[in-house]
Protein backbone atom coordinates (compact mmCIF):
# COMPACT_ATOMS: atom_id res chain seq x y z
CA UNK A 1 0.00 0.00 0.00
CA UNK A 2 1.47 3.74 -1.09
CA UNK A 3 2.23 5.75 1.92
CA UNK A 4 1.70 9.25 2.30
CA UNK A 5 4.19 11.93 4.34
CA UNK A 6 2.66 14.88 6.10
CA UNK A 7 4.54 17.86 4.26
CA UNK A 8 4.63 19.85 8.13
CA UNK A 9 5.12 17.20 10.62
CA UNK A 10 6.35 14.48 8.72
CA UNK A 11 4.04 12.03 9.81
CA UNK A 12 3.40 8.90 7.61
CA UNK A 13 -0.16 7.81 6.69
CA UNK A 14 -0.01 3.97 6.36
CA UNK A 15 -3.21 2.89 5.70
CA UNK A 16 -4.64 2.85 9.09
CA UNK A 17 -7.80 4.13 8.83
CA UNK A 18 -8.22 2.91 5.11
CA UNK A 19 -6.90 3.45 1.31
CA UNK A 20 -6.05 6.79 1.05
CA UNK A 21 -8.26 7.34 -1.46
CA UNK A 22 -11.17 6.90 0.50
CA UNK A 23 -10.12 9.31 3.73
CA UNK A 24 -12.48 12.05 3.61
CA UNK A 25 -11.43 15.94 2.28
CA UNK A 26 -11.58 16.87 5.58
CA UNK A 27 -9.11 13.89 7.04
CA UNK A 28 -6.50 15.38 8.86
CA UNK A 29 -2.92 14.86 10.18
CA UNK A 30 -3.89 13.09 13.80
CA UNK A 31 -0.25 14.64 14.64
CA UNK A 32 0.01 18.09 13.87
CA UNK A 33 -4.01 19.08 11.88
CA UNK A 34 -2.76 19.42 8.70
CA UNK A 35 -5.19 19.27 5.80
CA UNK A 36 -5.58 15.99 3.76
CA UNK A 37 -3.58 17.85 0.83
CA UNK A 38 -0.68 19.01 2.67
CA UNK A 39 0.49 15.39 2.40
CA UNK A 40 2.46 13.80 -0.74
CA UNK A 41 3.31 10.06 -1.38
CA UNK A 42 5.97 8.26 -0.47
CA UNK A 43 8.95 8.20 -3.39
CA UNK A 44 11.87 5.84 -3.46
CA UNK A 45 14.67 8.25 -2.91
CA UNK A 46 17.39 8.05 -5.81
CA UNK A 47 20.89 7.25 -5.07
CA UNK A 48 23.00 10.25 -3.54
CA UNK A 49 25.85 10.84 -4.77
CA UNK A 50 28.71 12.40 -2.44
CA UNK A 51 28.32 16.09 -1.97
CA UNK A 52 31.04 18.37 -3.21
CA UNK A 53 31.62 21.60 -1.37
CA UNK A 54 31.95 25.01 -3.35
CA UNK A 55 33.68 27.69 -1.47
CA UNK A 56 31.05 30.00 -3.98
CA UNK A 57 27.25 29.38 -4.40
CA UNK A 58 25.76 31.77 -6.86
CA UNK A 59 22.39 32.09 -6.10
CA UNK A 60 20.57 34.55 -8.47
CA UNK A 61 17.83 36.29 -5.89
CA UNK A 62 15.34 38.74 -6.74
CA UNK A 63 15.94 42.20 -5.91
CA UNK A 64 14.17 43.52 -2.98
CA UNK A 65 12.66 46.84 -4.00
CA UNK A 66 11.68 49.78 -1.54
CA UNK A 67 12.11 49.64 2.37
CA UNK A 68 10.44 47.57 5.10
CA UNK A 69 6.77 48.32 6.20
CA UNK A 70 6.66 49.30 9.64
CA UNK A 71 4.42 46.00 10.40
CA UNK A 72 7.47 44.01 8.68
CA UNK A 73 9.99 46.41 10.95
CA UNK A 74 7.81 45.13 14.33
CA UNK A 75 7.71 41.56 13.43
CA UNK A 76 11.83 41.88 12.97
CA UNK A 77 12.39 43.67 15.90
CA UNK A 78 9.63 40.78 17.89
CA UNK A 79 12.15 37.86 16.51
CA UNK A 80 15.28 39.96 17.21
CA UNK A 81 14.37 40.50 20.86
CA UNK A 82 13.16 36.50 20.84
CA UNK A 83 16.82 36.09 19.97
CA UNK A 84 18.63 38.00 22.57
CA UNK A 85 16.41 36.26 24.85
CA UNK A 86 17.47 33.13 24.25
CA UNK A 87 20.83 34.44 24.50
CA UNK A 88 20.00 35.95 27.98
CA UNK A 89 20.57 39.53 26.73
CA UNK A 90 17.92 40.93 28.96
CA UNK A 91 18.49 44.58 28.37
CA UNK A 92 18.89 44.11 24.37
CA UNK A 93 15.89 41.99 24.63
CA UNK A 94 13.61 44.59 26.02
CA UNK A 95 15.14 47.25 23.83
CA UNK A 96 13.85 45.32 20.73
CA UNK A 97 10.32 44.76 22.24
CA UNK A 98 9.63 48.16 22.68
CA UNK A 99 10.86 49.13 19.15
CA UNK A 100 8.47 45.82 18.34
CA UNK A 101 5.64 47.43 20.12
CA UNK A 102 6.53 51.24 18.65
CA UNK A 103 6.46 49.96 15.01
CA UNK A 104 3.00 48.12 15.51
CA UNK A 105 1.53 51.06 17.03
CA UNK A 106 2.14 53.21 14.24
CA UNK A 107 1.56 50.67 11.90
CA UNK A 108 -2.09 51.84 9.97
CA UNK A 109 -4.54 49.31 9.65
CA UNK A 110 -4.75 47.52 6.45
CA UNK A 111 -7.34 48.17 3.77
CA UNK A 112 -9.22 45.62 2.30
CA UNK A 113 -7.17 42.63 3.76
CA UNK A 114 -7.20 39.58 1.35
CA UNK A 115 -5.59 36.12 2.08
CA UNK A 116 -5.03 35.65 -1.33
CA UNK A 117 -2.24 37.79 -1.54
CA UNK A 118 -0.86 35.79 1.80
CA UNK A 119 -1.38 32.79 -0.05
CA UNK A 120 0.34 34.14 -3.08
CA UNK A 121 3.61 35.32 -0.79
CA UNK A 122 3.86 32.04 1.11
CA UNK A 123 3.62 30.34 -2.53
CA UNK A 124 6.93 32.60 -3.26
CA UNK A 125 8.67 31.33 -0.23
CA UNK A 126 8.15 27.90 -0.67
CA UNK A 127 8.91 27.35 -3.98
CA UNK A 128 11.78 29.66 -4.26
CA UNK A 129 12.64 31.42 -1.45
CA UNK A 130 12.97 28.43 0.38
CA UNK A 131 15.11 26.55 -1.60
CA UNK A 132 17.40 29.03 -2.72
CA UNK A 133 18.41 29.41 0.96
CA UNK A 134 18.73 25.54 1.54
CA UNK A 135 20.94 25.53 -0.92
CA UNK A 136 22.72 28.74 -0.08
CA UNK A 137 22.84 27.25 3.91
CA UNK A 138 23.76 24.14 2.79
CA UNK A 139 26.87 25.33 0.58
CA UNK A 140 28.37 27.34 3.56
CA UNK A 141 27.57 23.91 5.43
CA UNK A 142 25.55 26.24 8.36
CA UNK A 143 23.62 23.63 10.00
CA UNK A 144 21.64 26.15 12.47
CA UNK A 145 20.52 27.73 9.06
CA UNK A 146 19.33 24.57 7.69
CA UNK A 147 17.36 23.71 11.15
CA UNK A 148 15.84 26.98 11.51
CA UNK A 149 15.23 26.93 7.51
CA UNK A 150 13.37 23.67 8.17
CA UNK A 151 11.42 25.12 11.40
CA UNK A 152 9.99 27.96 9.17
CA UNK A 153 9.12 26.25 5.80
CA UNK A 154 6.89 23.44 8.00
CA UNK A 155 5.27 26.45 9.95
CA UNK A 156 4.87 28.13 6.71
CA UNK A 157 3.12 25.49 4.70
CA UNK A 158 0.66 25.14 8.63
CA UNK A 159 -0.17 28.83 8.14
CA UNK A 160 -1.06 27.62 4.65
CA UNK A 161 -3.01 24.96 5.29
CA UNK A 162 -4.69 27.49 8.11
CA UNK A 163 -5.13 29.99 5.53
CA UNK A 164 -7.34 27.72 2.80
CA UNK A 165 -8.94 26.28 5.79
CA UNK A 166 -10.01 28.97 6.81
CA UNK A 167 -11.39 30.42 3.47
CA UNK A 168 -13.69 27.08 3.29
CA UNK A 169 -14.88 27.08 6.96
CA UNK A 170 -14.98 30.51 8.18
CA UNK A 171 -15.65 30.96 11.63
CA UNK A 172 -16.52 27.83 12.11
CA UNK A 173 -12.83 26.88 11.87
CA UNK A 174 -12.10 28.18 15.57
CA UNK A 175 -15.66 27.91 16.94
CA UNK A 176 -15.83 26.50 20.09
CA UNK A 177 -12.45 25.34 20.19
CA UNK A 178 -9.08 26.15 21.15
CA UNK A 179 -5.74 27.72 19.18
CA UNK A 180 -2.36 27.43 20.07
CA UNK A 181 0.74 29.08 18.85
CA UNK A 182 4.51 27.79 19.11
CA UNK A 183 6.14 30.49 21.31
CA UNK A 184 9.42 28.52 20.24
CA UNK A 185 8.65 28.20 16.38
CA UNK A 186 5.30 29.83 15.46
CA UNK A 187 3.54 26.69 14.47
CA UNK A 188 -0.36 26.55 15.05
CA UNK A 189 -2.58 24.11 16.55
CA UNK A 190 -6.34 24.87 15.98
CA UNK A 191 -7.81 21.76 19.15
CA UNK A 192 -8.38 20.94 22.50
CA UNK A 193 -6.13 18.74 23.25
CA UNK A 194 -2.35 19.84 22.73
CA UNK A 195 0.49 16.81 21.27
CA UNK A 196 2.37 16.31 24.05
CA UNK A 197 5.57 18.00 22.15
CA UNK A 198 5.43 20.48 18.80
CA UNK A 199 5.08 18.38 16.14
CA UNK A 200 8.06 20.92 13.99
CA UNK A 201 10.50 21.98 16.62
CA UNK A 202 9.81 19.40 19.36
CA UNK A 203 9.35 21.11 22.38
CA UNK A 204 7.25 19.90 25.27
CA UNK A 205 3.48 21.44 24.42
CA UNK A 206 3.73 24.14 27.88
CA UNK A 207 6.05 26.17 25.35
CA UNK A 208 2.20 26.65 23.71
CA UNK A 209 0.63 29.73 23.99
CA UNK A 210 -3.37 29.90 23.46
CA UNK A 211 -4.78 32.70 21.55
CA UNK A 212 -7.33 34.53 23.06
CA UNK A 213 -10.15 36.26 20.98
CA UNK A 214 -10.14 40.00 20.43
Amino acid sequence: MAKYICTVCGYIYDGADGPWEELPESWECPLCGASKSDFELVREAPAETPAVFQSETKIELAEISGDLSTLEMSALCSNLARGFEKQYKAEEAEAFRELAGYFKKVTAKAQDPDYSQMLELLEVDLKEDFPAAHKLAGAAGDRGALRALTWTEKVSRIVKSVINRYEKEGEALVEDTDVYVCTICGFIYIGDNLPEVCPVCKVPNWKFEKVEAR
